[in-house]
């Protein structure tokens, strides 16, 4: 059977069922809810599992002259129902251990009942509570194709529990919670179908097997102390569920011990077992099942039963965020495949690759050309191609997309009639050993038709990653000569969740190095740190633009060079205090401030300086810093940098601060004052201090030229072994 079919009845299931199973869980948490609360009453005693029937009996026969019944809940209450000495009536939980009444027995009230009503049969009696039968049965084929799904998806049973790579929320979660919480829901669904077949007679039924051992003496007169039953001494309470008194001293009287697993009838007289009921399998599978679907013997499982249920609703959202990704993207064809001259075929299992064929789809279209985007499975002759271009996922161990499994068969049934350019680009992830397994066999399949003329050799994408698709774009670009967009953005998603930040303050453009300073409020949410990136999107579609965070004050501070017609910094130097835009914080652990290090210094050109103002801010350990950075002139941001620094040095918060002037002053480069400091930064090296690095790419490059040669001159060691440590953070653009 494949994917498609495990996945599309797994859907339908889930749609038919989902209004349903909602209510269901719902009423679930509340009923488990309302366990969890019942098991924290203090009606219950210490270490009831140790104390005997007998021990209780005796302590019960001295507190009240008459017991007519004697019961113990789920929750391992005991309730009394007699007459004390004043002889006034009881009915009350009470110590088992002494007799003392702790409280009355607390019925259901009128909301649970009516949520026990509504989550057993809707309010419709016996019709609705075989419905429900149904439900729980067609959950427990959900959870199963889910697993099956799972299994598929990680690439084997063994994997099954193995790190899943993170695509996006809904999809990334719905088999993480569902591997996590899979046992306690499949035992949800199997007791709950279990129960509806006991109640609708559907199992084979067991006729109660009675087994009488003594017979009733008339002559019996005497009573033995009910404390020496042996019955009683070797029968825990904990074990009882309920035991009926005799109404009076006639031998035909006798004490009915209703326990968990049999029902037993025993002399007053002499406490022998007159009888003996053992409870078919029937019944006890009966009782498990009630415990284990309702929680009423554990506070533990009534919880994992509130999660479970939660998790019901959420595979419910995540399940149809799943499926409405996946019909995002929708073709739309304006020509024919019989008179298109660029074929495209698409394997995808979850949409994602279909975006990429699409985006080149889209372009060729706008170029004037006859494109045509299909699925894999609908390849068949196409008379008028001269390029069929495959863009394909990989699913299962190497194994075809559900709508590419037919791929095979139709190229041996469908060979085109003339020769056609063919080029192959796979999708996946490093992750998995099988990286591209599918897309490799397609490139192999095609590469031994007699018709195909491959245009280049396989490309791969991994993580959907824009910036590896675009090497493919321009490398098919230069063959065919027509020209595609190679800018990241246009094929990465669009972005979501982002947050408004606020403008507090921006400065004024410097003519020198035209750089200003913008401050920004990114609001109660967000958490960041010096050295994260700020990522904004100026034109309102997938083009991202990142930046260097500095946190100053609890506020983003940035360092931005107005470029000319640059999109990223025109649109954040025409903002002003006060104006809204929305934006994300991307983490960027591997540029944060060390903890440890005994020393750090601190390297930085131009606009790089950002994050290092924050560093040094938030450095509220003192440990020993060092802060060297390279400007063109004194321009007035660079005194404002200045002031800063005086004031944390003053502060103990930075050592020492070197600054470089190209075009007046020292008229050096920061390069140079690592140069003059060669003995600082070798022993810095040397005694496990750490080197940060922020700037222009140029920069980097010299300055690790200059550093190299120290370390090997000084240390015996070059700048590679040192970053191998990760004594070098660099943060470079």
């Amino acid at each position: 059977m494949t994917l498609s079919v495990w996945r599309y009845t797994h859907l339908v299931l889930a749609v038919f069922s989902s209004l349903f199973l909602a209510l269901a869980s719902i009423t679930g948490i509340i009923l488990a809810t309302d366990t969890v609360k019942e098991k924290i009453s203090p009606y219950r005693v210490h270490d009831f599992d140790k104390i005997t029937l007998s021990e209780t009996l005796s302590a019960l026969s001295s507190t009240y002259p008459e017991i007519i019944e004697i019961s113990v809940d789920d929750n391992l209450f005991v309730t009394l129902e007699g007459i004390d000495k004043e002889g006034n009536d009881v009915h009350a939980c009470i110590d088992p251990r002494t007799g003392k009444i702790l409280g009355t027995p607390q019925k259901k009230s009128a909301f649970i009942q009516w949520v026990t009503s509504l989550h057993r049969s809707l309010f419709l009696h016996e019709a609705g509570r075989f419905f429900v039968g149904i439900i729980a049965f067609l959950l427990l084929l959900i959870a199963g194709l889910g697993i099956i799904l799972v299994i598929q998806r990680q690439r084997g049973l063994r994997r099954f529990f193995s790190k899943t790579i993170k695509d996006y929320f809904a999809q990334h979660y719905h088999v993480v919670v569902g591997r996590l919480l899979l046992i306690p829901i499949v035992i949800i669904a199997l007791t709950g179908t279990y129960l509806s077949m006991v109640r609708f007679k559907l199992l084979p039924e067991y006729e109660i097997s009675r087994q009488t051992h003594t017979e009733i003496s008339e002559d019996i007169t005497d009573k033995k102390n009910i404390a020496e039953f042996s019955v009683f001494k070797n029968t825990p309470l904990a074990e009882v569920r309920n035991i009926e008194f005799p109404f009076s001293d006639d031998p035909e009287e006798y004490y009915t011990l209703k326990l968990k697993e049999r029902e037993i009838q025993v002399s007053q007289f002499t406490g022998e077992i007159l009888s003996e009921v053992v409870y078919p399998q029937t019944v006890l599978l009966e009782n498990l099942s009630l415990d284990l679907h309702t929680g009423r013997t554990s506070i533990v499982w009534a919880v994992i039963l509130v999660v479970a249920s939660l998790s019901i609703l959420f595979f419910i959202y995540s399940g149809f965020t799943i499926t409405l990704r996946r019909r995002v993207v929708r073709i739309k064809n304006k020509y024919k495949p019989s008179e298109s001259k660029f074929i495209l075929l698409a394997g995808s299992e979850n949409g994602s690759t279909l975006r990429f064929a699409d985006a080149i789809h889209k372009q060729l279209l706008s170029a004037k050309q006859t494109s045509y985007l299909t699925e894999l499975n609908n390849y068949t002759v196409f008379p008028k191609a001269e390029h069929i271009i495959v863009f394909t996922s990989t699913h299962g161990l190497g194994d075809a997309p559900s709508n590419a499994n037919k791929l095979a068969s139709l190229i041996k049934k469908h060979p085109q009639k003339h020769t056609v350019n063919i080029s192959v680009v796979g999708f996946g992830s490093r992750a998995y050993p099988d990286f591209c397994g599918y897309a490799r066999k397609v490139d192999a399949l095609l590469a031994a038709q007699d018709w195909a003329n491959p245009l280049l050799d396989l490309y791969t994408v991994s993580d959907k990653s824009p910036e590896q698709f675009i090497q493919w774009v321009k490398a098919w670009s230069r063959k065919t000569e027509i020209p595609l967009v190679t800018v990241p953005a246009l094929y990465g998603k669009k972005p979501a969740n982002l947050q408004k930040m606020t403008v507090l303050e921006k400065t004024a453009v410097d003519d020198i190095d035209q750089t200003f300073i913008l401050t920004i409020c990114p609001g109660m949410r967000a958490k960041f740190t010096s050295g994260d990136l700020l990522a904004i999107y100026p034109a309102g579609d997938g083009r991202e633009r990142l930046y260097s965070i500095g946190k100053s004050k609890g506020n983003i501070q940035l360092v931005v060079k107005l470029h000319p017609s640059g999109l990223g910094s025109g649109y954040l130097y025409g903002l002003t205090p006060g104006s809204v835009i929305r934006a994300r914080i991307i983490r960027n652990a591997e540029f944060h401030f060390p903890e440890k290090a005994p020393v750090v210094a601190m390297i930085a050109n131009g606009t790089g300086i950002a994050p290092f103002m924050g560093m040094i801010e938030g450095n509220k350990k003192k440990t020993e810093c060092h802060l060297y950075c390279g400007f063109r002139k004194e321009t007035e941001i660079v005194r404002r940098h200045g002031k800063f620094v005086e004031d944390q040095v003053r502060k103990q918060y930075l050592k020492s601060f070197h600054i470089a002037f190209s075009r007046e002053g020292n008229q050096c480069y920061v390069m140079d004052l690592v140069r003059r400091d060669a003995d600082f930064f070798s022993h810095l090296l040397q005694r496990g201090g750490m080197l940060m690095i922020c700037g222009s790419r140029a920069m980097q490059q010299d300055v690790e030229t200059v550093l190299d040669a120290i370390c090997m001159e000084k240390n015996g060691n070059g700048i590679a072994y040192y970053k191998s440590k990760g004594q070098i953070l660099i943060d470079c653009y």
